[in-house]
C-alpha cells in the first residue's frame, strides 16, 4: 500500500466521519512522522507492512468515534503541541481566547493559579509567556495531572501541579490571577453532545444541571485566595454570560468584562475581587 493508496482506504472506511479527508491525511502524516503536505508530494511512496497496520488500526478507531487526537496523543494549542490522553479533555482553539486575554492583564512575577487544569495547556502557556511567572494548577483527576507533568517536562516549565478538588488542597494564598476553564455543559446539553464528544472524560464536562456548579464554588471561594484587585478569569460557554456575570457580582467582583471569541460568540468573563 502506498501513501495514495493509504488515503484511499481511509476515506472509503469512515463513510459517516465529519472532515474524513483531514482526519486520515493528519493520521497518515502522524504516523510516518512528516507534515500533512509532505503527502503530497510522496504519495507513491510505500508504506511498510508494520507502518500499514498501526495506520489501520488507526483508521478502525476513527470509524468507532474515536477522536483523532486520542489516537496521536497529541493536539497543537497556542503554537505548541502537548500531550493528551483519554483522561483530559481536548484542548479547544477556543481556549486561546482565553490564554490571550489573561496575557493581556498578566505581569512579570505574578503568581497565577490555574484551575481544573487538565492536560495542563493553560498554566504551561502562561509559564512560557509570562517572564517569572510563579504558576500553579491544580485538578481533581490524578490521571489528569500525570498528563499535565508530562507537559510541563515537555515544555520545560516549572508549574506548581496539586491534586485537589478545586480550592481543598490549595495552600498558596495573594494570587494576582486566577483562572479557569471549567465543567460547564448542562444536563440537557451533555445527552445532545456528539459521539467523539461523549468519549472525552465527563470529569471534564459536566457542570450541574445548569452548567454553573463549578463558576458557584470557584467564585464564592477565590475572594479568599486573591490579592485585592486580583483577577477571576473564567471560559464560558456561549450562553453564560449573564449567569456568570450574577455569579461574580452576587460575590463583590467588580470590573466585569466578558470577551467574545472569532465566531462572535461570548467565550471569556473576568472580574476583579474589590
Amino acid at each position: 500500500m502506498n501513501v495514495k493508496e493509504a488515503i484511499k482506504y481511509g476515506i472509503d472506511n469512515l463513510k459517516s466521519i465529519d472532515d474524513k479527508s483531514l482526519k486520515v491525511r493528519l493520521l497518515l502524516s502522524h504516523f510516518m512522522n512528516v507534515e500533512k503536505n509532505y503527502l503530497i508530494t510522496h504519495d507513491d511512496e510505500e508504506l511498510s507492512n508494520e507502518l500499514e497496520e498501526k495506520y489501520k488500526q488507526g483508521i478502525e478507531k476513527l470509524s468507532k468515534d474515536i477522536p483523532l487526537q486520542y489516537i496521536t496523543n497529541t493536539q497543537e494549542f497556542y503554537g505548541m503541541k502537548f500531550k493528551i490522553n483519554e483522561n483530559v479533555l481536548i484542548p479547544r482553539y477556543d481556549t486561546e481566547i482565553l490564554i490571550e486575554e489573561t496575557l493581556k492583564l498578566a505581569k512579570d512575577q505574578d503568581k497565577i493559579l490555574d484551575m481544573c487544569t487538565g492536560s495542563g495547556i493553560i498554566a504551561i502557556t502562561l509559564a512560557k509567556n509570562v517572564e517569572k511567572a510563579n504558576v500553579f494548577a491544580c485538578d481533581i483527576s490524578l490521571e489528569a495531572l500525570k498528563v499535565a507533568k508530562e507537559n510541563n517536562e515537555l515544555h520545560n516549565t516549572n508549574v506548581k501541579f496539586i491534586n485537589s478538588n478545586l480550592f481543598e488542597n490549595i495552600e498558596e494564598k495573594n494570587f494576582d490571577i486566577i483562572v479557569s476553564n471549567p465543567p460547564y455543559i448542562t444536563e440537557k446539553e451533555m445527552q445532545e453532545l456528539e459521539n467523539q464528544v461523549k468519549k472525552e472524560p465527563e470529569l471534564a464536562l459536566y457542570g450541574g444541571v445548569d452548567g454553573l456548579d463549578f463558576y458557584k464554588k470557584i467564585t464564592e471561594n477565590a475572594k479568599e485566595y486573591l490579592k485585592e484587585e486580583g483577577l477571576l478569569i473564567f471560559e464560558i460557554g456561549y450562553k453564560q454570560k449573564e449567569d456568570v456575570s450574577k455569579i461574580l457580582i452576587e460575590n463583590k467582583f467588580k470590573n466585569i468584562k466578558c470577551v467574545k471569541d472569532l465566531q462572535g460568540l461570548d467565550r471569556v468573563i473576568i472580574g476583579e475581587k474589590e
